[in-house]
């Protein structure tokens, strides 16, 4: 039996703070969603020192700092002046919207 696909409130090019791990506090931007996993890779946070190899693709070797990716549970978004939220629907006219919770605005 094929699992139903998983669906996340989070999207590529949300804004976010790392509520957890040794990098709480700092904020940046989905780039990218692993939903099978439930996982997220925020720019400039989690970083991670890997070495690399000099390939066709890539000229030059050396050792390069890499994103990781972070479970889904330790990001909240972050919304304009309410600061970090939680995300909610709401569905008008056959539409549905991702909406703020603290101030009920869409995101």
């Amino acid at each position: 039996m094929a699992d139903a696909p998983l669906k996340l409130k989070l999207r590529k090019g949300d804004r976010v703070v790392v509520l957890s791990g040794k990098d709480v506090g700092k904020e940046g931007e989905i780039t990218r969603v692993i939903p099978e996993r439930r996982m997220v890779i925020v720019d400039g946070v989690n970083l991670a020192k890997r070495h690399q190899r000099p390939t066709k693709s890539t000229q030059q070797g050396g050792i390069i700092d890499k994103d990781m990716a972070l479970p889904i549970s330790n990001v909240a978004i972050v919304h304009g002046g309410c600061g970090r939220t939680r995300v909610g629907y709401v569905v008008e006219g056959g539409e549905k919207r991702r909406v703020c919770k603290k101030c009920g605005k869409d995101l």
